[in-house]
């Protein structure tokens, strides 16, 4: 198996899931102990940055994505469809549905339009970011930022509608940063999908609950 963890976290996230199993964690371009990317990329250059491991695996793997790194899971299946053998994908934000994502506020609106037009400076600006932007973008900074803000504007339609491997879908019920509308509506597009939504559990599935996503493990492994 080849894990890939969320934005802003680390290969870590899964060291108590993958115990046992013969597997591989990654800390993804730009987390951990990995470099930050040359430029900024989204998910599928992230895939290509990572694609090389997929050689370093006997038989195709199952790949073991959260919230960030199920975008690249997703990326990396769909470029390499005979190369994975199944995706585990948790809490991942996989399309866009109309009218889910929060509108920026009406001052940061108005400080965004003024830095545009050069009325105010760049100092001004990033304050404003930091104050009205997501903790994940606060934090970001440089290539990591603007890595951030690609990501966030993506979908995977194209993607989801084209891999033949099984997908399994770990979400919690509690999940406000990816509400299980989206696994819903995902797995429409899916092939040989499944959908897992878990009491009691929010965006972090894999920490949380280990044991639902180690079911979800075990039968793409038999």
């Amino acid at each position: 198996m080849l894990a890939l963890h969320g934005w802003g976290r680390t290969r870590s996230d899964f060291d108590r899931l993958l115990a046992g199993y013969d597997a591989v964690a990654l800390d993804l371009p730009g987390f951990g102990a990995s470099p930050p990317p040359g430029e900024a990329i989204g998910a599928a250059g992230y895939a290509q940055l990572v694609e090389f491991i997929l050689d370093d695996f006997d038989t195709p793997p199952v790949i073991v994505g959260h919230s960030f790194g199920g975008r690249v899971a997703v990326a990396l299946a769909a470029a390499h469809p005979g190369a994975v053998s199944g995706l585990i994908l948790v809490g991942v934000p996989l399309v866009r549905l109309s009218g889910s994502g929060a509108r920026p506020s009406w001052r940061y609106r108005l400080v965004r339009r003024a830095g545009r037009m050069g009325l105010i400076s760049e100092k001004r600006l990033e304050r404003a970011r930091r104050r009205f932007g997501s903790v994940d973008y606060r934090n970001a900074t440089g290539i990591m930022r603007d890595v951030l803000v690609m990501a966030v504007n993506e979908s995977y339609e194209e993607e989801l509608s084209g891999i033949t491997c099984p997908v399994r879908l770990i979400w919690g019920v509690g999940d406000t940063a990816v509400p299980p509308a989206v696994a819903e509506a995902a797995l429409k597009m899916i092939a040989d999908g499944g959908l897992d939504v878990v009491d009691g559990a929010g965006h972090d599935v894999h920490l949380s609950h280990p044991e639902r996503v180690q079911v979800a493990i075990d039968g793409l492994l038999t």
